[in-house]
This record gives C-alpha cells, structure tokens and sequence, in this order.
C-alpha cells in the first residue's frame, strides 16, 4: 500500500505499538525519514527482558534493565510517545482507538505488544505462580524471596527454609534456577545462620525429558550436569497437572511442595488482541506474509513474539529486532512506491548462562551452516558482551556491568550483597508461658513486690505505668 502526499501536506503517520526490541527497532530504523511517529506503549520504559531474572533474585536494580522511552525524542525529533493501552483498530477509517478513547490516525500500523506469560489452563497457576514477564513481576518474586527469606530464619527448626519450585526448562527457567543456586551457596547462607544450607532449595519441573531443547544435546548435558552441580533438582518427564498454595502436583502424581513457584512455562497473546480483527494462527499470534505485512491488511504489520511467520521465527530478542528493522525499510520502500522486501532473517544463534563462569552458547559463522558451540568461563564472557552490548543507552551499560562484575567478578563473589526491596517486619510469634512459670509470676513473684514497695494494689500499678511511660 502506497501513500502519497501532496507537497506541503502533513506528513505520513506511522503508529508503533510497543516498546520493546521490535518497537524500538521500527522506530529508530525510520530516523530521518520523512514521517511522523507515533509510539504507543503502556510503560513508559523499555524492557530489557533478558536481564530480568537478574532482577529477580537482587543481582540488579530494576532501572538497571529499563530506559525511559521519552528518552527517543531527544534523538529522534520525529518520535512522539504516548503512554496508554490500544483497545481497538478502526481498518477502515484507517485508525486505533486508546483506552482513554482518544483516536489516532495512522497511514501504517506497526503491532508488536509482545505477549505474556502463558498459563495453559493450569488450575491454580494463574493464582498461586509468579511469572516473569515483567519489571514488575520480578521485582514481585524478589520481594517475595527474601519475604519468606525472613520467615524461615524465625522458625523454630533449621529445617524448614525456603523450597523453589521454577517451572519450565528453557532458558529462562535454567536461568533463574541458576542465579537462586547461586545466590543461596555465595551470599544467603552466611548471612541466614538461622536457616540450614539445605533447606533453601531449588527445583526445575521441565514436562520434557530434557532441559534447553533449543540447544546441541551436547550443550544441554552440560547445563544439566552444572545445574545438578550446583545443587539444582531435576524433575524431568512431568507436568504441572496443579498449583498449590503450598506446593505443585505434577501430571504422574508426583507432589513437590514449595513456599514459591517461579511460572517460566511459556508465553502467550495478550487477551486485548482478540478485539484487534487481525487474522490469527492456532497459537493465537498474527499471521503475517514474508514482508511481515498482516495477511489481508495492506499497511499493517505485525512483528516480535505476536507475529507468526511463514518461517516461525523463534520469540526472541534477535528475530524482534531484525524484523523491525526490516518493517522500517518496507514502509520507506512504500513512501518511494517501491515494493516491500521479505525478511531474510540470519540466526545469529543463542546462549543461556548457569552462574558464574558458566553458561553455553551456539554462535553462528556467517556464510555457514556452522555454529560455533562454547561453555563454561568463555561462554560466559561472550554472554556478557552481548548482553551489556544490546543495552539501550550508556547508563544502563555501565551500571549493568558494575553490578554483574561484583555479583560474579573476583573477590567479589564471595560475599555478594543482594539488592532487597520492601520486606515488612517479621517477628517471632509469642511463646505461650509453661503451666509452671505462670503459677510462679503470679505467686513468688507479683506477691513480693507489693510487699517490698509497701505500696497499695492501686499505687504499685501507678508505679509500674509510671515506669513504662518513662522507658517508651
């Protein structure tokens, strides 16, 4: 679909929804172009949701991983960003409608909201889980580690801690139960003596028979072995048929209590995209064409984790970026009323890090069917690099590599000090007085005192208040 403009006329609104790789990508592959943009997110920041389950377990500040989206329009001139929820798509009348029922026009439409966790009609999960999709929702599960953190260590045994239930076996899941592993062998059990190195565990329910199936097997094995190493259980070969309060119940009738359970399982459409009359595949994504324009709605496209391409890209970061850098070139294409070009997407391959000084990553050589396959310290370093380098904006690079090297840098390591939020004040709960020492309060005790005082009933409470007043 071509628009065209009349000399002196308002220039082609393009309309971005999301923030993410692929909204960010669109956007800055139109600087320069002879467009308005408009950038609708619900947020008002960027998620870099690789480093979440950092957030997670306090080895980063939730603004570590976050950048302020107005930020674009200091660079970007023609970059507008409005902070609201799109609630509807007139195709017709060629606009979207907000949730403040504000209509914006636009000449092309770019969808790419992401998607969020995906609870597969679990019973219970929906209630009893804590996902991680979110800055919120990890800042949510630190909280809630070092919430029950303190209980454990008011408990009157040893024994009862702190049991981790993190359920799904790709890479975030291996991810998270790496850095709790971690977190609990470097820093928590030193600084909770009142809590037994074993009971702080840390559990993966993957219904697969293998972790990481995106991975070489050889690569898998690994992050098994370094995961099981590092004091990880693994429950391989079982779903999760329930979620608990107090637990989870897999599918071969296996009960695994828990006091946390971390929902890595999958993802899915917002439920708002129902209303959005966009064609839709069986997993409820966007069914786009080569040029990643929406089937049947020319000017309209669709990109990210909510797209489902002809090739079914993988829902990462990688597939996002490139095709929103490719959505950018097809709109210029159109201004200049040349046809769009297909995405030709190159994998660059991925990675998934277990701890310090391990992780595995498949890096791919161009030109090649190739992949280079790395583990333990030098995959580590590469899964640095790439990570500071995919940053957005300088600040976040600097203090995202200050507060990886002292969570895993050398000395640091040893005595990491996790960053904590809100915990409320736990206390011990009151011990019952013995049979015994109550009948000895009321008698050898009370009795006495009245008489050493040689004061009235009345006058010894006066006293005694008198006392309190001045100590409070």
């Amino acid at each position: 679909m071509t628009v065209t403009h009349a000399p002196g006329a308002e220039l082609p609104h393009v309309v971005v929804v999301g923030g993410g790789f692929a909204g960010l990508a669109v956007v800055k592959g139109l600087a320069g172009a002879p467009v308005r943009i408009t950038l609708v997110e619900r947020r008002v920041y960027n998620t870099f949701q690789p480093l979440l389950y950092q957030v997670a377990t306090g080895g980063l500040n939730a603004g570590d991983v976050t950048y302020w989206l107005r930020g674009l329009h200091l660079k970007q001139p023609n970059v507008r960003v409005v902070h609201e929820h799109l609630v509807g798509i007139d195709h017709d009348a060629r606009r979207i409608r907000l949730l403040n029922d504000e209509w914006v026009d636009f000449d092309y439409l770019v969808v790419c909201n992401g998607v969020t966790a995906n609870f597969f009609g679990t019973p219970g999960a929906k209630e009893h889980a804590l996902p991680m999709y979110s800055r919120s929702q990890a800042l949510r599960i630190r909280d809630q580690l070092f919430i029950r953190l303190e209980n454990s260590a008011f408990s009157e045994t040893k024994d009862d801690g702190l049991r981790v239930v993190v359920v799904g076996g790709g890479a975030t899941g291996v991810e998270v139960a790496g850095a709790l592993a971690e977190l609990r062998t470097a820093g928590l059990a030193p600084a909770f003596p009142e809590i037994h190195g074993d009971a702080f565990e840390v559990k993966i329910v993957q219904r697969g028979t293998e972790l990481l199936k995106a991975f070489h097997p050889r690569l898998r094995e690994y992050a098994a072995q370094e995961l099981e190493r590092r004091g990880v259980s693994l429950h391989l070969g079982a779903g999760v048929a329930e979620v608990r309060p107090d637990g989870v119940l897999l599918t071969d009738g296996t009960e695994i209590p828990a006091d946390l359970v971390v929902w890595s399982a999958g993802v899915g459409p917002h439920a708002e995209v129902d209303d959005w009359d966009l064609p839709r595949a069986k997993n409820g994504r966007i069914v786009v064409g080569q040029d990643l324009q929406v089937e049947g709605r020319p000017g309209v496209f669709a990109i990210g984790d909510i797209a489902a391409t002809p090739d079914d890209l993988p829902q990462l970061a990688q597939p996002a970026i490139q095709g929103g850098k490719q959505v950018a070139k097809n709109i210029r294409a159109l201004l200049e009323g040349r046809p769009t070009e297909p995405l030709r997407y190159f994998d660059k391959g991925t990675m998934a890090v277990i701890g310090r000084r391990a992780a595995i990553a498949e890096i791919a050589i161009p030109g090649t069917s190739a992949r280079i396959k790395l583990t333990a310290g030098l995959a580590w370093l590469v899964w640095l690099f790439v990570h500071i380098m995919s940053l957005v904006g300088p600040r976040n690079k600097v203090t995202t590599l200050a507060g990886l090297v002292t969570r895993y840098g050398f000395p640091f390591h040893r005595r990491p000090i996790p960053i904590v939020g809100e915990v409320p004040t736990v206390r011990p709960p009151k011990r019952e007085p013995e049979p015994h020492e109550a009948e000895t309060t009321d008698v050898s005790q009370a009795e006495p005192a009245r008489q050493d005082t040689g004061a009235a009933p009345s006058d010894h409470a006066a006293q005694e208040a008198d006392t309190g007043a001045r100590r409070r």
